[in-house]
């Protein structure tokens, strides 16, 4: 059967009908990697949930299909969301599909070019304001409270209910639930719609348990973890630069029931891990992507996983999202030499591929 989305895959544990108008860009179903390098290296059975190849290149597509639908099944005619970009480029693209009219504030300057492309190709009207997230969140909380836009941000109860079919999939791609499950955490609505998922599905027979719930936070960005509001978060993962998340305790119900923990890694952690988990799988991802990958070494080399553990990694979002940071931390750039064969052979010994 052809991929038709993740309401038409997982219809039965959704909060949709037969008059729910399906918004769909055919999100979901996206590949659990097996990565063979970094289990050697973890001495762990690690795999990585590649969002990156959701229809506008991260995890949010599978929660805005859901808000999407159900705004349009209640006659919305605009959605409206705070963003350090993912939700804005998908909140976009789905209202596009939908044919009503998406409003995003954004932190100026603090939102990666290739998510704000996104919002803006997609027909969005961006609005940049001098704050941060946080800021920008309070305002569009207000604001949609007050007059006929529909929020489209995690705390719309629709987002969580579709970000959830991701950990139906890790169990139908594995056969089993894994047994630990780590990401990272910026609003906390994906941790808290994961384990939501996993709930359900082993509620239904569906899956032999449920995962520890690891989180990990950037250092300058970790309000969970230090048990406070960052006022001014800062960290090179654009995508959790939040001090103030709006899922802070389904965030926290998560970690608790699941006997999980929520740990910080440092931006030069993930800047390592961002750059391994390209040179060792092949995966181009985004840097908060690369936290949850930092947070899972992290705890690999304090020999916190038993021997053989399964563990995913939730990689959420696509490196091309952000392709400002690669060059600012990869150090690399092209070799630059005369249309001559010899000087190409030069430059093949000194790699030792010849």
């Amino acid at each position: 059967m052809i991929w038709q989305g993740v309401i038409r895959a997982y219809a039965p544990f959704l909060p949709v009908t037969g008059k729910t108008p399906i918004v769909t860009l055919y999100e979901g179903n996206t590949i659990l990697l097996s990565a063979s390098h970094l289990s050697a290296r973890l001495r762990i059975n690690l795999y990585l949930k590649f969002e990156g190849q959701n229809p506008t290149g991260s995890f949010k597509d599978r929660g805005m299909t859901v808000a999407v639908s159900k705004a349009l099944e209640n006659k919305a005619r605009a959605v409206m969301c705070a963003s350090t970009g993912n939700t804005s480029a998908s909140a976009a693209a789905l209202a596009a599909r939908a044919g009503i009219k998406c409003v995003v504030l954004v932190p100026d300057g603090y939102i990666a070019l290739g998510k704000l492309a996104q919002a803006l190709i997609y027909g969005a009207e961006v609005i940049a304001i001098q704050g941060n997230f946080d800021a920008a969140l309070q305002l569009v909380r207000k604001i949609t409270q007050e007059h006929s836009l529909t929020l489209v941000n995690s705390l719309n109860p629709h987002r969580i209910e579709g970000q959830k079919t991701a950990a139906f999939e890790i169990c139908d791609q594995l056969g089993f639930a894994p047994d630990y499950l780590a990401l990272p955490v910026g609003n906390a609505g994906n941790i808290t719609a994961y384990w939501k998922g996993f709930k359900e599905y082993a509620s239904a027979g569906r899956a032999n348990q449920t995962p520890r719930m690891l989180g990990f936070q950037a250092a300058g960005a970790a309000p969970i973890v230090r048990g406070e509001v960052v006022p001014e978060p800062q960290t090179v993962a654009t995508a959790i630069r939040i001090g103030n998340p709006a899922s802070w305790q389904g965030a926290r119900q998560a970690l608790q029931e699941s006997k999980g923990r929520i740990e910080m890694v440092t931006d030069e952690e993930i800047v390592a891990a961002y750059q391994l988990v390209a040179r060792e799988e092949g995966l181009f991802v985004e840097p908060a992507s690369a936290a949850a990958l930092a947070g899972v070494i992290k705890l690999a080399n304090q020999d916190f996983f038993p021997p053989a553990s399964q563990v995913v990694c939730v990689m959420t979002g696509h490196g091309l999202k952000d392709p400002d940071t690669t060059l600012q931390t990869c150090h690399l750039q092209p070799t630059v030499v005369p249309a001559r064969e010899e000087r190409i052979l030069s430059i093949l010994e000194k790699i030792n591929v010849l």
